[in-house]
């Protein structure tokens, strides 16, 4: 039996395979709003036989985007809608929805990808960023203001409202994303976070904030919705976060009733040197499962049914997710349950579609 088409539950949340299709940026969203794109792209994603779908980096609030093309719940009208877009998927697929809940801190206020990503000043249509410290992110970002103890508080604030709006709109599960360089991986890491109050220096108070974030957004929902965490487990950089300051903060969120850990690595610093190859950033997400017992799941470059298999079977880690490799193959979990042998969840209206040598692939 297919390790990777097994069942596993996130609190009370029953996935029924191991395949994660991973938070992926759009930057088509309008005013923080989605769009006629968020439903197709989504609606398309919710029929691939995945276990969980994750919506992309939402932003807690307007100047916390990547881009001005970010999507966001922040307000009654971004609710709506995400809720638009949410309703049309369940009135076809019952895949379990997840959220990511983000702050992008001194990485906001960028154009998309293909129009430069660079930063954009407040004086050409962009906004002021807010950071731990007022260290930029490169020479061609803005100088970030560092946040006080009343935006600390408004930050809290944030994500917690974000949270309550996305269990209203009845999400499963929700992330917060403390990875990749945002606001809250820029707390944990000595390369970006120089306060000299509670809030930084030593490793306990670089992760004071991000666990109070996290504590805040447990307290706002109902307690069997799970809620878990995205982190960067290295910087990839020399004196920088890394697995074992991943580690410790693994433990201590352990303790606060965090349900899974999804573990990527870098972007804080352009400095950074990665060993970009196969499943690169796997052996971090088996460090982090083994010492701190929670579920973990990986990702990063991995694209062949063998290879998530192997992740799985092995106990490398809890679950796979897949990113650029489902937007190039939105039916990966089709084809990886016709190599490995197992069965797949597929629309009725497709039945019709599987080859002759897999007659069985599509569950009843």
């Amino acid at each position: 039996m297919s390790q990777l088409f097994s069942p596993i539950a996130l609190g009370k949340i029953a996935l029924r395979n191991r395949i994660v299709i991973a938070p992926m940026c759009q930057y088509s969203a309008e005013q923080g709003q989605a769009t006629d794109w968020h439903l197709i792209h989504l609606g398309h994603l919710a029929l691939s036989g995945a276990g969980l779908l994750f919506i992309e980096a939402t932003a807690v609030t307007p100047d916390g985007r990547i881009s001005p093309a970010d999507l966001g719940l922040w307000s009654d009208q971004t609710e709506a809608a995400l809720a638009r877009v949410l309703q049309s998927i369940r009135q076809h697929s019952a895949i379990p929805i997840a959220i990511q809940l983000a702050h992008a801190g001194r990485k906001a206020s960028t154009q998309v990808p293909w129009q430069s990503g660079q930063f954009i000043a407040p004086e050409h249509g962009g906004w002021q960023t807010i950071a731990p410290s007022a260290l930029p992110f490169d020479a061609d970002s803005g100088a970030p203001l560092a946040l006080d103890d009343a935006g600390l508080q408004r930050i809290r604030d944030n994500f917690v409202s974000a949270a309550q709006r996305a269990q209203r709109l009845g999400i499963e599960v929700i992330e917060l994303h403390a990875a990749h360089g945002y606001l809250l991986h820029q707390f944990l890491s000595p390369l970006s976070n120089a306060r000299t109050d509670r809030y930084g220096g030593t490793l306990e108070n670089r992760m004071r904030f991000p666990l109070e974030v996290f504590e805040a957004i447990r307290s706002a929902v109902p307690g069997d919705t799970p809620v878990g965490i995205r982190i960067s487990a290295t910087d990839w950089v020399d004196g920088g976060w890394n697995i074992e300051q991943s580690v410790v903060f693994a433990k201590e969120l352990q303790r606060r009733g965090c349900a899974f850990i999804d573990v990527s690595s870098g972007g804080l610093s352009p400095l950074q040197q990665i060993p970009v190859q196969a499943g690169y950033q796997v052996p971090f997400a088996e460090r982090v499962r083994r010492d701190s017992g929670m579920p973990t799941i990986a990702v990063g470059l991995i694209t062949e049914p063998d290879q998530a298999e192997t992740i799985i079977a092995s106990g490398q880690a809890d679950m796979v997710a897949l990113a650029r490799g489902m937007l190039y193959d939105p039916r990966w979990p089709w084809h990886a349950a016709a190599q490995l042998g197992a069965q797949v969840d597929a629309p009725k209206q497709y039945w019709r579609s599987q080859p002759r040598e897999f007659k069985n692939l599509f569950k009843p």
